[in-house]
């Protein structure tokens, strides 16, 4: 049942990412696009581990909480709720519910997607830390990465990402690139070559 607590959450989430509301027709096309995007991580492995990993962001939870609480979601909300298709939905999952095993099948379902999406992440994570370590045997790339470590403000920005939970995914990429000895020379050259250029 974990998913399906998480759904409503995940559906803030969704809701807060297709932006603010500044007109009522901006508020229902907000919240369709944020159906739309619930629809589509039901059927996206790695969308629907990103929606789950964005759950965990502290600062996206509060954006997503102080969006509920305005005036204008509220009216959408209720619109919303009364609408024929979307009772009828509301109910026809919870009848679903009502069966252990409809339920079951259904939350071993989304848990294995979620898992599948969480290794896509990861993946495209390491393909990402890969084609970055690379492009950093470019004396021009690596030149302007000196740069940006002299750069106080560049090192601000990289100890905010490291607290945003979806760079766990680069933290993960890099422990296995480390654990490879062809990769790891790599990485100890690379930040070799940085710490003598500072």
């Amino acid at each position: 049942m974990k998913f399906f607590k998480a759904i409503a959450s995940i559906a803030s989430i969704a809701f807060f990412s297709t932006g603010a509301f500044a007109q009522e027709d901006d508020a229902l096309r907000n919240m369709q696009m944020g159906m739309a995007g619930l629809q589509q991580a039901a059927k996206d492995p790695a969308l629907l581990a990103q929606l789950m990993q964005d759950l965990q962001n502290p600062e996206m939870m509060a954006e997503a909480q102080k969006m509920m609480d305005s005036p204008e979601f509220k009216k959408q909300m209720k619109q919303l709720t009364g609408d024929k298709g979307f009772k009828d939905s509301i109910k026809k999952t919870a009848d679903m519910l009502k069966d252990p095993n409809a339920a079951a099948q259904m939350e071993a379902k989304m848990e294995h997607m979620a898992k599948v999406g969480a290794d896509q992440l990861k993946k495209g994570a390491g393909a990402a830390m890969e084609e970055a370590m690379n492009a950093m045997a470019n004396p021009e790339v690596m030149a302007e990465m000196v740069q940006l470590m002299k750069d106080p403000s560049f090192k601000q920005q990289i100890e905010a990402m490291s607290k945003d939970p979806s760079f766990q995914n680069y933290a993960a990429a890099m422990k296995d690139m480390m654990n490879d000895p062809a990769k790891k020379a790599k990485v100890e050259q690379a930040s070799e070559s940085i710490r003598a250029a500072l």
